[in-house]
């Protein structure tokens, strides 16, 4: 009985996927038309190695996530290994990319996703996609699939990883058995042309491919108008970072992190017109100061205006407060009165939410008993870049009377490098204290970016 119930099952699982298989269409019929030439150029087995870097909306982890889905149900001894930076940030990214192709190609029924361990199963022949974290290199050593070998590679954020002997490592741990491996790197071109993944593909190679993108040549319906309109707008208001967020363009001539930073003056005058007025804190005491951040953000003209620090070391949470409060900054205006309602809410002038560093709730307790409408910052995984990138995407002003460290600080702040003098994705956690006060400020605005990337 039991074993005629498995013929049973497998004949009708049979009959499913042969008529899945003659209803699917091509996923040449999927893919971008500007995709199509590297499409056959793996086809035709002409490259190995494929670069791909592009902007915001250039489809490009939507073509390899097609390539690979369907390259590994074309071959049966293939299986594919996906990789980021940190394995919290997969599952809403490279996962939902591939479950996205899965559907996209019409075969869900032959595949099973699956979280812990975070995969996708190809039913017929057991081939896998894997997804790790590259947070510790060293657990790979003893990676290998069920059977076959990983001839499908695939580094999204290409460059937030630490640099080609990363990579190497990398590969060499994965890259066994057989032959005709496809590896890509997608990534979004970091800001300063010396990061060492925008040199890195420009580097002659038999082996490889490079392919640039951008969400112009994407179908416009694709996108859809929201987008293309906010992207037309950027162009209009900030043309250098609409060349860096949208067209891929790495803008910046070195390992400065700010290419966008400018000093002037800005007058009271100006101050008074300011309508959006963020606040920031970074907690500090003895070696690294405590760092309250003052700025107003301008989003018809994406720009940001630093005018304000309290920049002080050996300082209690209860004096900092009394000098912010002492600025007339726990307000939304500069003058006026609060008055606590014995019920529990305020009444009068609206309190200025001031966004501190999460990691010390105790700190933000005290502020809040002083009065203060302190609230914790947003951390993921790979947030400090996130925010970052945020800040790169805006034109800066700094006031260097008003803001002597902000000022200093964000002109000499610059990317880390590899031992050989590469620029790295990476910023230094160090002098940084105005940077990260300023991030938190715009927190809810970062917020409100990522949710709409």
């Amino acid at each position: 009985m039991y074993y005629d119930r498995l013929r049973q099952a497998v004949r009708t699982y049979t009959k499913t996927r042969q008529q899945m298989n003659a209803t699917r269409s091509p996923v040449s019929d999927h893919i971008a038309p500007c995709f199509l030439p590297v499409h056959e150029d793996i086809v035709a087995g002409a490259h190995s190695i494929y670069h791909l870097p592009g902007g915001r909306g250039s489809g490009k982890s939507s073509f390899i996530s097609l390539e690979i889905v369907d390259g590994m149900m074309r071959d049966q001894s293939a299986n594919a290994i996906v990789f980021r930076r940190y394995a919290n940030t997969m599952r809403e990214s490279v996962y939902a990319q591939c479950q996205w192709a899965i559907d996209e190609l019409g075969c869900s029924a032959l595949w099973r996703g699956s979280i812990s361990p975070m995969a996708f199963t190809y039913i017929p022949t057991g081939q896998q996609i894997i997804f790790r974290g590259l947070d510790d290199v060293g657990k790979l050593k003893s990676i290998k699939p069920r059977h076959g070998r990983f001839a499908w590679i695939w580094f999204e954020e290409f460059s937030e990883l630490a640099g080609m002997n990363q990579v190497r490592s990398v590969l060499q741990s994965v890259m066994r058995g057989g032959d005709g491996f496809r590896i890509f790197d997608s990534f979004n071109p970091p800001i300063s042309r010396a990061n060492w993944a925008n040199k890195h593909v420009l580097i002659p190679d038999e082996r490889a491919l490079l392919f640039r993108s951008t969400y112009r040549d994407m179908p416009p319906e694709w996108l859809g108008e929201p987008f293309i309109l906010e992207a037309e707008r950027l162009q209009a208001i900030n043309e250098r970072a609409y060349r860096h967020e949208y067209l891929g363009e790495p803008i910046g001539s070195g390992g400065e992190v700010f290419p966008n930073l400018e000093a002037r003056e800005i007058t009271d005058a100006e101050i008074k017109e300011f309508q959006y007025i963020y606040c920031g804190v970074d907690w500090g005491f003895s070696v690294d100061p405590f760092c309250f951040i003052r700025a107003a953000y301008d989003r018809r003209k994406q720009a940001i205006y630093v005018f304000d620090e309290i920049f002080q070391r050996g300082i209690s949470n209860q004096q900092a407060a009394e000098l912010i409060k002492g600025k007339g900054y726990h307000i939304t205006t500069a003058s006026g009165e609060i008055y606590d309602s014995p019920f529990g809410f305020s009444y009068g002038r609206s309190k200025q939410l001031i966004t501190c560093d999460s990691a010390e709730p105790k700190s933000i307790a005290d502020f809040r008993n002083a009065g203060l409408n302190a609230r914790p910052c947003s951390k993921f995984p790979g947030s400090v870049l996130y925010g970052i990138r945020w800040l790169q995407s805006k034109y800066l002003y700094i006031d260097p009377r008003r803001c002597p460290n902000a000022w200093r600080e964000f002109s000499e702040y610059e990317y880390l490098t590899t031992k050989d003098g590469e620029f790295l994705a990476e910023v230094p956690d160090m002098n940084n204290h105005a940077i990260d006060g300023l991030r938190y400020a715009c927190d809810p605005l970062i917020r409100s970016y990522r949710e709409s990337a």
